[in-house]
């Protein structure tokens, strides 16, 4: 099992996607990945073609508060549990906002060091995930474990992902994308993977 686990921080490392499966959050959904310091236009055209659900920006509570991004919906009152904060857009080099170079560019701006609240605009066509503290241990789905995972493969702490749904329109699960799996050779994490090894740590 953490050969798998290699294999995928080995992938993000390497500015390539991966598959998030075992997210408990979610009924078991699986999401596309990939380190948001390499985000291209290619990748998010992969997603939006490959993946069909909603292309997010997941970071961390320090990062969106940096930027001036918060939760839309802090309280407890008619609460998804979904920590979407509001969506953003880069100020300056994009058009209308919603191709895939734009989204791309969005992505690089807000996770570009530099960047403050006064480079992002709202609203956009990036939605941002705001993770909980404590990670994976604390809430066991995609957006933290995307952000764990390439912070260990040394891939910086944000990440893109996205859901994935069949070509029905249903949520697919692991063994409706094997083809896609095996041709693109895209490695696959499941969450427990990383539950077990900070369980070891």
């Amino acid at each position: 099992m953490m050969d798998r686990l290699q294999s995928a921080l080995d992938a993000l490392a390497g500015g390539r996607m991966i598959i998030i499966t075992g997210d408990r959050l979610r009924g078991g959904d699986i999401d596309f990945c990939m380190a948001a310091r390499h985000v291209t236009p290619d990748a998010i055209n992969f997603m939006a073609t490959h993946g069909r659900g909603l292309i997010c920006l997941a970071l961390t509570p320090k990062r969106a508060s940096d930027l001036g991004i918060e939760l839309i919906n802090p309280g407890p009152d008619q609460q998804s549990g979904r920590p979407h904060g509001r969506s953003i857009e880069a100020a300056r080099g994009v058009t209308t906002g919603i191709s895939a170079a734009d989204r791309a560019h969005t992505i690089k701006v807000a996770v570009a060091p530099d960047t403050t609240a006064g480079d992002l605009v709202s609203p956009g066509h990036v939605f941002p995930l705001i993770t909980a503290e404590g990670g994976v241990s604390v809430r066991p789905a995609a957006a933290e474990a995307s952000i764990e995972l390439c912070r260990r493969a040394g891939a910086g702490d944000a990440a893109v992902i996205c859901s994935i749904m069949r070509d029905d329109g249903e949520m697919a699960r692991i063994e409706d994308i094997g083809h896609l799996v095996s041709e693109r050779g895209l490695q696959v994490c499941d969450i427990a993977q990383l539950l077990e090894l900070r369980g070891e740590e």
